[in-house]
Parts: C-alpha cells; sequence; structure tokens
C-alpha cells in the first residue's frame, strides 16, 4: 500500500476549451500599458482614446494597437462618440476571468 504524502487534489474544475479561452483574455492583459490602460478606464469609469497618449507617454498608433487588443478580448467595450472612441470596462467578462480563477 503506497502512502499518501498529503491530501489528494480535488478535480479540476477548469476544461480544456475554458482553459484556452481564460488564457486569451490574460494574455490580453499580461502588458503592462494594457494593465495601465485598464487601470485608467477602472478608476475614471470610462476615457477618451484622445487622453491616452499624454496619460501613457506613449503615441496615438501605440495607443490604439493595445486598445484594440483589450477590445478584441472583451476586456473592455468601445463606444465611437463622433471623431473618437471612448472605452469602459465589461463587468461581466472581468468576473469571468475573476470567476475562473477563484
Amino acid at each position: 500500500m503506497t502512502e499518501s504524502c498529503c491530501a489528494p487534489l480535488s478535480d479540476a474544475t477548469l476544461s480544456d476549451d475554458e482553459a484556452v479561452l481564460l488564457a486569451g483574455w490574460l494574455k490580453a492583459l499580461a502588458d503592462p500599458v494594457r494593465l495601465r490602460l485598464v487601470n485608467i478606464v477602472a478608476t475614471s469609469g470610462e476615457a477618451c482614446a484622445c487622453d491616452f497618449p499624454a496619460a501613457l507617454g506613449k503615441s496615438q498608433p501605440t495607443i490604439s494597437h493595445h486598445l484594440s487588443q483589450l477590445v478584441k478580448a472583451g476586456i473592455l467595450d468601445r463606444e465611437q462618440r463622433g471623431k473618437w472612441a471612448w472605452f469602459r470596462l465589461n463587468n461581466d467578462r472581468l468576473k469571468e476571468v475573476t470567476a475562473a480563477l477563484s
């Protein structure tokens, strides 16, 4: 009889497909510029793309790239208002990320 050193691991609750999806969301967040963008939006409630270059010291094309990655992952929602895009957190997606990690 083999003696176990500790209690057995619980069954995984995250399927392979769910793990792939979660990894994509986390990959979108795993960048310092993207984390700062999400933080700005989270603390402001919403933010205009026009404010990000000065706030982060990055060019508009760089900001646009990072914002598009966050929108594609569903982390941010984008709304066009005239010339500028405004961004809000997708709270449902963030809840999914949090739930999968807890």
